[in-house]
């Protein structure tokens, strides 16, 4: 997959088939979408182009709200749409200049003019342009002029996606895990960087990874200790992930952090993954470290139980 982080990089394909959206989560009901644009390009002899835009709209049009939360960070979204066989990636710095052109100017000079659309797929509750005046009937209206046909997306499959991002955000945020990963088709999961931590786990015998996210907008879900899996330098390891402030040695901040299983390697700075398999118990303030150190102990077996 080609990805593009601005519009005018990207030069015309032959037959383009061309679908947009923030597609947060590429999950299964993003994934119906995607599956049908490369059959509409195979069938024609060409080529899938993802429009998205980055930041997120809203983020631009309403700074005040700091609520906007994304269950990928763009780099993240990229990574799932390579899996599923993108050929190209658009990623639109989204600007109020962006967002004040009319409905045939975005048409005109951005699908036509600059991807070379030949088949649009889209939702009928799609809106672009100036004051979101652009939608399926203005598509509909200019695309004999401009010579490109126009595939509406079922209004069913526009409810279950929007369903299925909000029911995904929803269960991250109340530790329902097996939710959110079945409504994904692949298990959740945050990438970021190990940071030196103040190493009191491995006092206690449970060393971790700390996680910087360096993302404000990713999504994080709701604090406690889960079974998870951990990717570094291509190999994958066996954890002990938490989310939490660490209540028991009275903590400020929230952290991500994982006791990888047998592990003992220098990873400081190192790209880690960790995907979140299954929860195992909310967090938890304990009188001391010695009940928290037994408490681990029972958490380590009940992962390992569930990551057989």
């Amino acid at each position: 997959m080609k990805i593009y982080n601005n519009i005018d990089e990207f030069e015309p394909v032959k037959n383009a088939v061309v679908t947009i959206g923030t597609f947060d989560g590429v999950h299964l009901g993003h994934r119906k979408i995607i599956e049908g644009i490369k059959e509409l390009a195979k069938a024609s002899g060409g080529e899938t182009v993802i429009l998205t835009f980055f930041p997120h709209p809203r983020m631009i049009l309403h700074p005040e709200d700091q609520n906007i939360k994304m269950i990928n960070t763009i780099s993240e979204k990229a990574e799932l749409l390579e899996q599923l066989g993108v050929d190209h990636l658009i990623i639109t710095p989204f600007s109020r200049d962006f967002s004040n052109q009319t409905a045939e100017e975005y048409i005109r000079d951005v699908l036509v003019d600059k991807i070379g659309t030949k088949k649009i797929v889209i939702g009928y509750d799609h809106r672009f342009g100036k004051d979101r005046q652009g939608g399926l009937a203005e598509l509909q209206q200019l695309a004999p002029v401009y010579g490109f046909e126009v595939i509406e997306i079922p209004e069913q499959d526009i409810h279950d996606v929007a369903i299925s991002s909000t029911l995904i955000r929803k269960a991250l945020l109340n530790d329902e895990i097996d939710l959110a990963n079945e409504f994904l088709g692949y298990p959740f999961f945050v990438t970021g960087k190990v940071t030196r931590g103040d190493q009191i786990g491995r006092t206690i015998g449970y060393p971790t990874a700390n996680i910087m996210i360096e993302e404000a907008y990713k999504l994080i879900p709701a604090d406690g200790i889960f079974a998870v899996k951990v990717y570094l330098n291509n190999q994958e390891y066996k954890g002990m992930g938490y989310i939490g402030q660490r209540p028991t040695i009275n903590g400020m901040m929230r952290n991500i952090e994982v006791n990888i299983f047998d592990f003992n390697q220098d990873i400081y700075t190192q790209p880690i993954r960790m995907e979140l398999i299954k929860f195992v118990r909310g967090d938890v303030k304990f009188e001391s470290l010695d009940q928290l150190t037994e408490q681990l102990g029972k958490d380590k077996q009940a992962v390992l139980a569930l990551l057989q």
